[in-house]
């Protein structure tokens, strides 16, 4: 009798910007009957999204709470978790007799990797969906060639994997982007009886890559004053979640001041630092233009090809940069003057970025007649049958 794969869907993280990237592919095994799927969460704002993207199909799934149970790892949450994630770390070690029991473990970031390095679980399956198709450095360094396999959503990142992070080839499948897949509830208009253009300003919590902490306050004035467009102001929702915003792909700190009260009063101005809708692509859907810095998020809204302006504030060397491809699709601004002007711009020279979006986009999500969460289910599958049995 063919052996049933049970194949754990790990959710850790504080945020809900990473259910989306593997989620579509677990409930899509379910479905299918191929494997016995757990969900595994570790807090209740995760649990409840994923509720609400699953909707009915999450019917007669397996989800299990995952808490920190030790009293030091508890100490230590309280001490340490509004700096750093302390409790997203503690609770692997907490838990270890938890994930002995599957085969694989699906993730799609890669604390969960302390599990094999620090704790010793060799004989589960390791298999990451990354979340997003970006360009940043740290998606590419070492740490992803320990996964045993890794699903990509494109060429780009098949490649940028080989070359930067020394991943064997036999270890990555294309299968597509899993979040696509992804039906949201249809929601009211944002801005109801408005003929403005919409913007999306979408800045990334990194310190030395973000263009809030130096452009951000001035960038929303200009567009409360001006009125001619509609601004959407949905940041990556790690962003605010903490009072410190601490990155490791190079060390840094930075406290990020909340914008001012008055934009939530504005009309024309929708204000979210952190609702669902900011990262299950209702606004990369809604906007006709991208202004933002290096999020993944830009790729998810030239999923439809429009106007992206970028800023840059930090006089970044990026072109001919493989970490800043996505600048190549929209002009690039090193200052916050005239944001107005330079949107009129961006919309204006449309036409001249558009074999580069086009490009970037083939390169970044492989499109079949099959999804892309259908396409990565059968892949583990595939993959868990060779190397288990």
């Amino acid at each position: 009798m063919k052996h049933v794969q049970k194949i754990c869907f790990l959710f850790n993280h504080d945020q809900t910007h990473q259910i989306a990237h593997s989620l579509p592919i677990a409930l899509q095994m379910a479905k299918s009957g191929t494997a016995d799927v757990t969900l595994a969460v570790t807090n209740t704002l995760v649990e409840a999204e994923i509720r609400r993207l699953s909707g009915a199909a999450l019917e007669g799934m397996k989800i299990v709470p995952l808490q920190t149970k030790s009293t030091v790892s508890q100490i230590l949450v309280r001490a340490l978790d509004s700096l750093v994630p302390a409790r997203k770390l503690l609770v692997y070690r907490d838990n270890l007799d938890f994930f002995r029991q599957f085969d694989a473990l699906v993730v799609s970031e890669k604390s969960s990797l302390i599990l094999k390095t620090r704790y010793g679980l060799k004989d589960v399956k390791f298999i990451h969906t990354r979340h997003g198709a970006g360009d940043r450095a740290i998606g590419f360094n070492a740490e992803s060639a320990q996964f045993d396999l890794i699903l990509v959503s494109g060429e780009k990142i098949r490649d940028r994997l080989i070359c930067d992070a020394g991943v064997p080839p036999e270890k990555i499948r294309i299968t597509g982007y899993a979040k696509f897949d992804i039906v949201v509830p249809e929601q009211k208009p944002l801005f109801p009886a408005s003929d403005r253009r919409t913007i999306l300003y979408n800045p990334h919590p990194s310190p030395h890559l973000s263009s809030w902490f130096k452009f951000g306050a001035e960038v929303l004035e200009q567009f409360y004053q001006s009125g001619r467009y509609n601004l959407i102001f949905a940041p990556h929702v790690m962003l605010f979640a903490r009072p410190w915003t601490v990155t490791i792909d190079r060390l840094s700190i930075a406290s990020a001041n909340k914008p001012d009260p008055r934009y939530n009063d504005a009309p024309h101005m929708l204000m979210d630092l952190g609702s669902p809708a900011c990262t299950d692509m209702t606004y990369t859907n809604a906007a006709d233009l991208y202004l933002g810095d290096v999020s993944s998020q830009v790729y998810e809204f030239l999923h439809r090809p429009r106007p992206c302006l970028f800023l840059d504030a930090h006089d970044t060397q990026w072109q001919g940069n493989p970490n800043y491809r996505h600048w190549t699709t929209g002009p690039v601004k090193t200052d916050a003057k005239d944001i107005i002007g330079a949107v009129d711009a961006a919309f204006a020279t449309q036409a001249s970025y558009n074999d580069a979006q086009r490009t970037a986009l083939a390169d970044s999500f492989s499109v079949t007649d099959t999804a892309a969460s259908v396409r990565a289910a059968a892949a583990i599958i595939d993959y868990l049958d060779q190397a288990i049995g």
